[in-house]
């Protein structure tokens, strides 16, 4: 059974930086996409950025471009997603996601919170 656990979450001032990790387990992902969403209080799960597991390229919203990086460590089984320059407007619980064509799997997700 697929797992995705997300760590490093917290509270940050606005320019800060944070790290989230996905720990994946439970099956090979050499053929999955892996995915960052974000979902803030009274609005819907936007995607953020997504990595494949195989080739290492790489998918970002507009909005991340240059702020955020997400990248994989294929022996940890882990994928990250840098954050710098920290908005207010990135408050939200960061998910973690997994899946072929479609994001079937997700993580419990972490709680960013950047203050002004």
């Amino acid at each position: 059974q697929v797992q995705l656990v997300e760590s490093g979450g917290g509270l940050v001032q606005a320019g800060g930086s944070l790290r989230l990790s996905c720990a994946a387990s439970g099956r090979t992902f050499n053929s999955y996409s892996m995915g960052w969403f974000r979902q803030a209080p009274g609005k819907e799960r936007e995607f953020v950025a997504a990595i494949s597991w195989s080739s290492g390229s790489t998918y970002y919203t507009d909005a991340m471009k240059g702020r955020f990086t997400i990248s994989r460590d294929s022996a940890k089984n882990t994928v990250y997603l840098q954050m710098n320059s920290l908005k207010p407007e990135d408050t939200a619980v960061y998910y973690c996601s997994a899946g072929v064509g479609s994001y079937d799997y997700w993580g419990q997700g972490t709680q960013v919170t950047v203050s002004s």
